[in-house]
Parts: structure tokens; sequence; C-alpha cells
């Protein structure tokens, strides 16, 4: 595994209590602008569902239960679980008119919508229909979707990360750091100063001692 798959891991970012989440992750600038210092934004209840229970993830195919595009059937590009969305590519979009100054008239821009989980289900791929499923728990006991109408397991999808590298699929190289050693721990601490840890190493024996102070 790469040493960064542990550094994004172990970052966290921390968010002020009034935090609104949006489409934008909350790193960004786009974020920043909408949620601006000492602004306070009217909370969003939802429902919490917790990670084991998440059913929908980036790349899985599913069918729009509500809403203009009621019917149809997308692939998700982006999942929200903070407020409960999935974005769906090329569908629930809705036009901004964007660009717009002095000596350009702007131009329309259409962007996806997100949808909330509830309005989503899952696609069988055995007959692209759409079923409810149940998490079950296979011989050698891997936690599977498994299709409620069908009985089928539907398979998580293989999506990349942000650097275009497929985690299933990623082999670990002579220059990548094992697991192994990154978990290992090194750091010893020590209230000796950096000058004494060197000659301790080196195996220098300092005879002189420092001249008596007192403080008053």
């Amino acid at each position: 595994m790469r040493l960064t798959a542990f550094l994004s891991m172990a970052a966290k970012v921390v968010l002020p209590k009034d935090y609104r989440y949006g489409m934008s992750r909350p790193w960004t600038e786009a974020a920043k602008k909408r949620n601006p210092l000492g602004k306070k934004r009217r909370k969003v209840f939802i429902e919490p569902i917790a990670s084991q229970d998440w059913s929908v993830f980036k790349g899985d195919t599913v069918e729009i239960l509500a809403g203009k595009d009621k019917g149809k059937q997308g692939k998700v590009v982006q999942v929200i679980r903070k407020r409960n969305w999935v974005v769906l590519e090329g569908l629930n979009t809705h036009f901004r008119y964007i660009g717009k100054t002095w000596d350009y008239r702007g131009t329309y821009i259409a962007s996806e919508a997100p949808l909330l989980l509830e309005n989503v289900t899952l696609i069988d791929p055995t007959d692209r229909k759409p079923t409810p499923i149940e998490w079950k728990f296979t011989e050698e006991g891997e936690k599977v979707r498994v299709s409620s109408r069908t009985g089928r397991i539907i398979p998580k999808p293989i999506s990349e990360r942000c650097d275009g590298i497929v985690t299933q699929q990623w082999k670990d190289g002579p220059k990548d750091t094992s697991p192994d050693d990154t978990l290992e721990k090194t750091y010893v601490p020590s209230l000796k100063t950096l000058e004494e840890e060197v000659m301790e190493r080196l195996g220098i024996q300092e005879q002189r001692r420092p001249r008596r102070s007192y403080w008053y």
C-alpha cells in the first residue's frame, strides 16, 4: 500500500459545528465561499445512516423513484454521505447562467443536482430492473449486497481515486512502503536534547560539567 493512502486516511478536516455541507469538498475555495467565517446557515436535519448500512456507492447504476427524471437510470458519479445525497451522471440537471461581463453576454451551463438516497434504488445487473437489496454474508465471511427480488449478488463497483488509481487493482512496487513498515513505531520519546542523543549514539563522552548557577 502506498504511503499517501495512509496519510489520506489519517488526515481529517476539522469543521465548525454550524458547517453546512454542499456539492464542493470542504477544503475547496467554493465551499469556503459558501461557509464564510461568522455566518450561521439554517441547519438541515437528515436521518443518519451508518457506514455499514450504506447501500449505494460511486459507480453503481440506479433508477430514480421521484422527481422530473422519475424512471430513468443513470450512473452514480458522486456520493455525499453527510447529506444522504447521490449525484447521477447527466440526470436531474439544472441550468445556470454564468460568465456575463460588459463585453460578453454569458452562457448557460448544465450541472447535476443531488438526489436523496431514498429517491433512488439499485439496478439488478441480471435483468436491468430496480430491486431492493439486503446485506448478507457469504461462506467466506464477505459482506455482500443481495437482490431481494432475484437473490443475486450485486458486487460493489470498481472506482478510481482522485489520482486515477484503482485501489482494488493496485499492486505494491519495490519503492512503495509496506503496511508493516508504515505502522512500525520507530520514535522513542526522550528528555534528552538532540545534541545529547547524537553524542550517545556516536559514543562521545562529555567530561565537562556546567558551572553552577543560582536563581537568586
